[in-house]
């Protein structure tokens, strides 16, 4: 079975090679064609973060492991709060805008998950940027940070009116065929369709995210074979 320092050298090894084609000029923020909704506005455009933070999973590994990643491995999310107007209720990883005072996307992404989950960010090592996703529903350009939980701390629900739970997932539980979907929007007469993770108790991740995590999981070898035809209709 893959190890937890493997895990992490495939991550370096994958921010590494974003990095490569951003200098080259050839990445793609596009999402799939499947859930392109509208491009993003540039007049009104604005720069947002996520971190993904893999790290050591503390309460009990896996239900389903395999080979392909270590049982003790998860990521960290939260749910968002159903008041909120934009996305409200969605699975994401912790992350918001960029503010003038943030170092760039790193700093960004750290300090949204510090004020979502009151994690400490001293604790995360930062892997490195991937290329930038549009996000044209709400009209941001994000960037996903790759981080390590070197020294977890304790996290949970810091605002209510931000986030209605934080908690974690093993990885090998979100390859698991078994857990994945597809999640079927349908606005007037257009459908449109995202990855989707089902797992167990957790709530449903779909849309950006499910997006994000699909193709993360694409790129480092790890996606197990899954029937894409399996339907989630969605809100």
């Amino acid at each position: 079975m893959t190890r937890l320092p493997a895990a992490r050298a495939a991550l370096e090894s994958l921010a590494a090679r974003h990095a490569e084609l951003a200098a080259a000029g050839q990445a793609d923020p596009r999402l799939p064609s499947s859930w392109r909704f509208a491009r993003p506005d540039p007049a009104g455009l604005r720069h947002a973060a996520v971190l993904i933070l893999f790290g050591r999973l503390d309460d009990q590994p896996a239900h389903n492991p395999h080979e392909v990643v270590p049982e003790d491995l998860d990521v960290l999310f939260v749910q968002r709060a159903d008041t909120l107007r934009q996305h409200a209720g969605q699975v994401a990883f912790p992350g918001g805008k960029v503010d003038p005072g943030d170092d760039g996307a790193i700093g960004a992404a750290l300090r949204e998950a510090e004020e979502e989950t009151g994690l400490d960010p001293a604790g995360v090592d930062v892997i490195g940027e991937l290329n930038e996703t549009e996000l044209p529903v709400s009209n941001f350009l994000v960037t996903p940070v790759l981080g390590w939980w070197a020294r977890p701390s304790a996290v949970g629900v810091v605002d209510p009116g931000e986030s209605a739970h934080v908690f974690r997932v093993p990885v090998a539980d979100l390859l698991d065929a078994r857990h994945r979907v597809s999640a079927v929007v349908v606005r007037g007469e257009n459908r449109y369709a995202s990855p989707a993770f089902s797992v167990d108790d957790t709530p449903l991740i779909w849309g950006f995210t499910a997006i994000v995590l699909s193709r993360l999981f694409d790129e480092l070898g790890w996606t197990l074979p899954w029937d894409a035809t399996r339907e989630l209709r969605v809100n």
